[in-house]
Formats: C-alpha cells, structure tokens, sequence
C-alpha cells in the first residue's frame, strides 16, 4: 500500500520524565491498600485519571488476560507498559487526525479526489496526477469516490504492524 511503503509509520516515542512520574503517582493512588498491584477496578480508575475515559469490559479483560498468572493484578511495571503502548496510539491518532484535517480545508468530514490533488500538489507538485488518483482509489475503502477520516485513518496505518 502506498502509506505504508512511503513510510508513514509512527516515530518512537518515550515518556517525559515528569510523564512518567505522574503514570507512577496514579499508579500510587489507584493501588489500594498498597499491595503493589492493581486490581481490575484499579485499572479501571487509574484509565480514568490518565486518559479521560472509563475501559470497556474487552479492554479490561485483554488487560487482565495478559498479567502474569502467578500475581493478583497489574504489576507497575506493567502499567507503565500498557500505559506508553496507549498513550503511543493516542499520539498516533491524533497526528493522522492532524493531517486529514489539514487535507479536509472545507470542513467536511470527509476528502474528495479534488482534496487530494490539492494537498499533494502543495507537497509534491511533481507527482504525477495518474499515482495520485491511484492513491486515492486506494485509501477510498467503499469506492465511493469519498475519503472519511476511518478510511484515511485504515490507509495511515496499514502495514504498521508488520515491521
């Protein structure tokens, strides 16, 4: 795919140290009776204080699923884990949310072929018109002729895994 043979993987990213002692203190505060773990709804609350929303049962289930079988709950380190790996997606995200937002100059919620020929016209006026409609075709998942932001967020990150 396109994309992902241009490069458009996401960079690495590491954890300010002030970051990194706030994952700690809510790991602090979450863990009650400072039993050195956290416990399911632990997880859940500590997911609040650092991320503004409150996981789903899979999510905690595929948390809890991938703890070591021989502890009661989420070790510390594995919580700085989870949390960096989430944090990672969040900034992710909000970087293809940046681009296709600069793409979409008319607000729409969604990018037309014109759209496309105009962003990649400002950044690589010498690409041909031919791969740039090939683009296109290819990011628009359901061909109808219409970008939205899961189509373009799909061709943002396919082939990311696979490196």
């Amino acid at each position: 795919m396109f994309f992902s043979e241009a490069g458009a993987r996401p960079r690495t990213w590491e954890a300010s140290p002030s970051e990194h002692k706030k994952w700690v203190k809510v790991f602090k505060a979450c863990d009650e009776d400072n039993k050195g773990y956290l416990s399911r709804e632990d997880f859940k609350v500590a997911v609040v204080m650092l991320f503004g929303y409150k996981p789903t049962k899979i999510e905690a289930d595929s948390v809890m699923s991938s703890v070591n079988p021989n502890t009661s709950g989420l070790s510390l380190e594995e919580f700085l884990s989870i949390v960096r790996k989430k944090k990672e997606v969040q900034l992710h995200r909000n970087e293809i949310r940046h681009i296709f937002t600069a793409f979409d100059r008319h607000y729409r919620g969604y990018l037309t072929l014109e759209d496309f020929k105009k962003a990649f016209r400002q950044v690589a006026p010498k690409l041909p018109e031919q791969t740039i409609l090939e683009v296109f075709r290819e990011v628009d998942q359901d061909s109808d002729d219409l970008v939205s932001f899961k189509d373009f967020e799909y061709a943002m990150n396919y082939g990311r895994n696979e490196a």
